[in-house]
């Protein structure tokens, strides 16, 4: 039985179109092409954060983020960045009496704007926040101790092989990979996804199904 289930952010619960344009006007290239960048790392299985030294080598990401936050154009997220099957899957988990976590690879900043969008969720905590990012096993740590529940009976949600399916499951997860994403969407049909996910969905709201057999 699962007991928990915990999500990714970036491409499982949020879309990243805004992410990846206010990084292309920062950097003063074109959206497309700041887009297409991003999808050749990916198809390389290269970090996204590559693209953007593509775009400038040498860039040091962290202090940029830092300048564009300084200069007010920092990390948004609202209403709109969310998948239209979010709520609805997170609700429908919620009435079936299981905890529902958010827990992914993302910034503080971002961690209170997931926070101000009163998500149906028990809890909502970001890497930044905790000082440790996936693949990381001490992400996973993390994890299972704000599961409240066996590894066995907690599943992971995510787009990532590296991210989320396979280290999820080397800390006895249960996985859930989702076609969402760059690397939903390329990586959905390889060998060692399909051997290491318990489940391939193509929707959160196929999740209450899963966890209700």
């Amino acid at each position: 039985m699962i007991a928990t289930i915990i999500f990714d952010v970036g491409e499982t619960i949020t879309r990243d179109d805004r992410y990846w344009a206010s990084w292309a006007d920062w950097l003063e290239v074109p959206r497309h092409t700041l887009s297409a960048l991003v999808g050749a790392v990916v198809a390389q299985g290269q970090d996204n954060a590559e693209a953007l030294r593509l775009v400038r080598p040498g860039i040091d990401v962290a202090a940029e983020y830092r300048a564009r936050e300084a200069a007010g154009r920092g990390e948004t997220l609202d209403e709109g960045d969310l998948y239209s099957d979010v709520r609805p899957a997170l609700v429908a988990l919620r009435d079936l009496g299981k905890r529902v976590i958010v827990a992914g690879n993302q910034t503080t900043r971002a961690g209170d704007l997931l926070r101000s969008l009163a998500l149906p969720a028990d809890l909502v905590v970001t890497s930044g926040e905790w000082g440790v990012a996936k693949p990381e096993p001490g992400f996973f740590h993390r994890v299972l101790e704000v599961a409240q529940a066996e590894p066995d009976e907690t599943l992971y949600v995510g787009d990532h092989p590296a991210n989320d399916v396979f280290p999820a499951k080397a800390a006895g997860l249960r996985v859930a990979h989702i076609r969402r994403g760059p690397w939903g969407h390329l990586w959905a049909d390889s060998r060692e996804v399909a051997a290491a996910a318990d489940w391939r969905i193509n929707s959160l709201t196929e999740l209450a199904e899963i966890v209700r057999s």
